[in-house]
């Protein structure tokens, strides 16, 4: 078998795995433990295929997308493999700009190629001076655009420049896609879980919107949260997708609301809802963690001690890059 890394191919011997050959030629490739722990040995298969035993340990997004672990790979066919995420850079055009919140703007943008990615990823918005940040998707391939959601950050100057300058008609580049938060199709009767707080949405709404077009049968679950109920934002669309599509069902939480409709809001602090209301089904569902990084470390954390299986929460905490800059 030949593997072929970087315009070079090597012989796999018998019984080598693709760590082993490529080290044995010379490739500079990391790894730490050689026995599928670590994962510093990730690379993805480009052409053919790789043994179920290399993706062994791997969360179910990475598989989707061709990830393997070099160590413990013993291909039986050649293949053609990467170290890097291939990223595509397009142009988008702004065909739509909408206010949706207090502080959040609704983009859409038209692109001149096609862009391959999974809803609930994120793409890097590159203004012509070279500043760059990411923003995730709120659309879904197959939209005609792709949407995402802005919110202005105190001091960000990428956010205010949005806010502010962006018209319609203005181009963009955009690289990506990144990220593994999204939504795999398989077991479409599992519970899929959702929670986010801000700009959060942005991906949720993809992702849900995904998993009802590809069929999901099973619960999905969407929780948002704010400080208090009028900055939260979307409730039409949401309301709209849980009108037309049974499994779906969208909470709406404000911590700071001295009264609420059980029907229409849920009052308290977001992690405390999504507990409650999913504990007895966390073992066997999938979940879903986007928005603030203190929000998604600390209710990771606690789903996991509560039940959830690791490798069943996929998360995307918004980190941000400065206290002058932005984030998603």
């Amino acid at each position: 078998m030949r593997v072929t890394h970087s315009g070079r191919t090597v012989e796999v011997q018998n019984g080598e795995t693709v760590l082993d050959a490529l080290l044995r030629s010379g490739e500079n490739i990391p790894y730490s433990c050689k026995a599928g722990s670590c994962q510093s040995c990730r690379m993805r298969v480009v052409s053919g295929s790789v043994p179920e035993a290399a993706q062994v340990g791997l969360k179910e997004t990475l598989r989707a997308q061709g990830y393997f672990l070099a160590c413990s790979c013993r291909p039986d066919g050649d293949i053609e493999i990467e170290s890097d995420i291939q990223v595509q850079s397009v142009v988008g055009v702004v065909r739509a700009r909408d206010r949706v919140g207090e502080d959040v703007l609704r983009i859409r943008l038209e692109i001149d190629d096609e862009l391959d990615y999974a809803a609930g990823q994120f793409v890097s918005l590159v203004r012509s001076d070279g500043l760059a940040r990411a923003y995730s998707l709120a659309s879904i391939p197959g939209d005609p655009s792709l949407e995402l959601h802005v919110r202005r950050m105190p001091g960000g100057r990428m956010s205010g420049w949005i806010h502010e300058s962006l018209g319609v008609g203005d181009a963009v580049s955009l690289r990506g896609p990144f990220g593994s938060c999204f939504y795999v199709p398989g077991r479409p009767d599992q519970r899929l879980i959702l929670a986010g707080v801000g700009t959060g949405l942005a991906p949720l709404l993809g992702i849900a919107r995904d998993a009802l077009a590809r069929g999901h049968e099973g619960p999905v679950d969407l929780f948002h949260g704010a400080l208090v109920s009028g900055r939260l934002y979307g409730v039409d669309v949401l309301r709209n997708l849980e009108r037309c599509h049974r499994p779906f069902r969208y909470h709406a939480c404000a911590l700071n609301e001295s009264q609420g409709d059980p029907e229409t809001l849920r009052v308290g602090a977001i992690s405390d809802i999504v507990l409650s209301s999913v504990k007895e089904t966390l073992a066997t569902s999938r979940v879903f963690l986007c928005g603030d990084p203190g929000f998604v470390n600390d209710l990771r954390k606690r789903l996991f001690l509560a039940g959830a299986s690791m490798q069943e929460i996929h998360a995307d905490p918004f980190t941000p890059t400065g206290s002058t800059t932005d984030a998603n």
